[in-house]
């Protein structure tokens, strides 16, 4: 599967590229910081919300987050994936990332997002970042792999929306 992400006017596209590799600290399944403080995230890339559960085939209550965290991790350490700065923030690089697998150069948002494991972001409008992402996250919600396996799971757009609508009615 291979996506391409473009990013908007005013954006630093292809301006950076470096490579991902292990060192970095993961804050989520699709952001992290560098030694030298700086943050990043991937673009159109939704990871669970740390502190939301699911329950696993056994029983067990697992953290959502801990499982996008772990396999964000692994593809960083088994593949160094190669990013480009798409566009920057105040306190935040967007990036494009791919990784190898195989003899295949692949979207790492697309892997993570296709294996179930993270998911398309939403803005705030309701409306995917990057609608092909959309269209992978169906396929995988489809073909139940990830945590899509487990019924429990909620789509972090939810979460994000509920408690948005929460803070407002709280104020």
């Amino acid at each position: 599967m291979a996506i391409a992400v473009s990013a908007g006017s005013g954006s630093e596209a292809g301006s950076a590229r470096f490579v991902l590799q292990p060192g970095v600290t993961l804050e989520t399944g699709d952001s992290w910081t560098t030694m030298e403080g700086r943050h990043y995230r991937l673009y159109g890339v939704q990871a669970c919300l740390r502190g939301s559960v699911y329950v696993d085939r056994s029983g067990k209550r697992r953290d959502c987050g801990d499982a996008s965290l772990a396999v964000l991790g692994a593809y960083v350490r088994d593949t160094r994936p190669s990013c480009a700065v798409l566009f920057t923030t105040a306190d935040t690089t967007f990036v494009a990332c791919s990784a190898t697998v195989g003899p295949d150069r692949l979207d790492l948002a697309g892997l993570l997002i296709g294996s179930g494991f993270a998911f398309a972001a939403v803005g705030v409008d309701g409306l995917p970042q990057y609608a092909p992402y959309a269209v992978v996250e169906q396929m995988a919600r489809d073909r139940k792999v990830g945590l899509w396996q487990f019924g429990d799971v909620q789509h972090p757009a939810f979460l994000l929306a509920r408690a948005r609508h929460d803070e407002g009615g709280a104020k």
